[in-house]
């Protein structure tokens, strides 16, 4: 009796119990048989991007940095490839995400499959340490940057980074889906601007249009390129002249300009295998400027050399053929408005006078520029040497790996005219 007395204290509940705690109300953790709950970890200061398909099972296209969300949509490379058929709901949705996210913010984000993005992830780290490996070297290696185009013979003396072809024709690939998406949102086919592309495969001996850039900006190598390779060096931006171009690497440090005026870090939150898009000069005139041009640089606190672990960059720029026009008709033939200033144009021309308009003198007392092209309106050796139509060079012009060159029979016929 007196044991049992004792124990009833002990037994006894109390009267005000303290309220649960959060952890309390959570389910546990979840075995084989159970599901977990369909909510979204909270990142890490590192911010890597969550995959869609584990983020928003609904197929809610959403870029994520921290835990704020950032405007960029992001979509499935599969979600927007064209294909035979009715289109579905996931890919309607999709197009009209990726091509709003580009009139509201000038850039969006591609997400590849497990394979590409593997591929993505050993060719940037490859470039890093082929790089790396050449700070003290003579070479095209040292300069921080690597181009390459298919169908280009290497010479002897020519290295490239690893996994460059392989590379070229996966982010080609998404690059031509991504236009064929842009072309389906503006009610045009599919394959509208095919025609300004070069042939796939490649024809024998003959070399693209389109360039993959290789870069590692570091403050010891980057000499005053820019934030994706080779560009011009400032603060003021840069604006793509392709159609468009797709950016992949393995740090933040490039701003993008949305049509507001307002810069934003475009890249910050991405995985080594997503693909950041802008589009360029070249697509904005095929499309009468319903896509605008996109204006880019690099992050102030990368210039400024915050970020001294360097930055690796693989920059696809879709380029359209040299002889290829620039014509607006399918636009307008889709029921859009044309302005008179969008006419008919060669691309070797608009690129002849696009570089032109880029060559600019800075004033730095006022931090005011100047366009040089309002002195001097010469016509540049191509656009001489060009059809003023079809834009295709004349007679026995050739275009060779380190620029452009001719025949003694044209030099004559210039000459003599």
């Amino acid at each position: 009796m007196v044991a049992m007395m004792m124990q009833q204290p002990q037994q006894a509940t109390p009267p005000n119990p303290p309220p649960p705690s959060d952890s309390s109300l959570r389910s546990p953790t979840p075995t084989p048989t159970q599901s977990p709950l369909p909510l979204r970890p909270r990142q890490p200061l590192e911010h890597v991007a969550v995959p869609i398909s584990a983020a928003h099972p609904s197929g809610e296209p959403l870029v994520t940095m921290g835990t704020a969300a950032l405007p960029l949509a992001r979509v499935r490379l599969s979600d927007i490839s064209p294909y035979d058929g009715a289109p579905s709901a996931s890919y309607v949705r999709a197009v009209e995400a990726f091509s709003g996210s580009l009139m509201r913010h000038n850039a969006a984000v591609i997400e590849f499959g497990n394979e590409d993005a593997a591929l993505m992830r050993c060719a940037l780290e490859a470039a890093r340490l082929y790089f790396r490996s050449r700070v003290n070297t003579v070479g095209k290696g040292s300069r921080g940057f690597y181009m390459y185009r298919a169908g280009r013979s290497l010479e002897d003396w020519d290295s490239s980074p690893p996994c460059m072809a392989d590379i070229f024709r996966c982010m080609g690939k998404a690059a031509r889906v991504a236009l064929c998406a842009i072309a389906r949102h503006l009610r045009l086919q599919s394959d509208v601007f095919n025609h300004l592309l070069d042939d796939t495969p490649l024809p024998a001996n003959e070399v693209s249009s389109s360039v993959l850039v290789a870069s590692y900006s570091h403050m010891s190598l980057q000499n005053g390129k820019g934030a994706i390779g080779g560009g011009k060096p400032g603060t003021a931006g840069e604006v793509e002249k392709g159609l468009l171009t797709l950016i992949s690497s393995d740090g933040p440090g490039l701003q993008v300009c949305d049509p507001n005026g307002r810069w934003y870090q475009a890249d910050a939150g991405l995985a080594p295998g997503d693909m950041l898009l802008i589009t360029g000069k070249a697509l904005s005139h095929a499309t009468a400027g319903l896509r605008p041009a996109a204006t880019y640089r690099a992050a102030p606190e990368y210039l400024s050399g915050i970020n001294n672990g360097g930055r690796t960059s693989l920059a696809f720029r879709l380029m359209p053929q040299g002889n290829a026009i620039l014509d607006c008709s399918p636009v307008a033939a889709a029921g859009h408005v044309i302005p008179q200033s969008y006419v008919p144009i060669s691309v070797s021309q608009f690129m002849d006078e696009l570089s032109a308009e880029e060559d600019v003198v800075c004033n730095r007392s006022d931090n005011t520029c100047v366009a040089r092209n309002n002195l001097n309106k010469q016509p540049s050796l191509r656009s001489v040497l060009s059809d003023p139509l079809s834009g295709a060079f004349l007679e026995d012009a050739v275009v060779v790996s380190c620029g452009h060159s001719f025949g003694g029979l044209m030099l004559k016929r210039v000459l003599d005219m």
